[in-house]
């Protein structure tokens, strides 16, 4: 069964503190080119240490 909440309720509660929008910035080549190193580097490790294990 669905319960119908008072309107009241919404109207004690407080609002939410505004936030400060972020502006998206593209990453550069160059950070593209060390994410992806470090992505890299995490699966060949995890590969390895999967080896291992199993």
């Amino acid at each position: 069964m669905i319960i119908k909440l008072d309107p009241s309720v919404f109207k004690l509660s407080r609002h939410k503190a505004e936030t400060v929008k972020k502006v998206l910035v593209p990453l550069t080549r160059d950070q593209w080119i060390i994410a992806d190193r470090i992505v890299m580097a995490a699966m060949f490790i995890l590969t390895i240490i999967g080896a291992i294990l199993f």
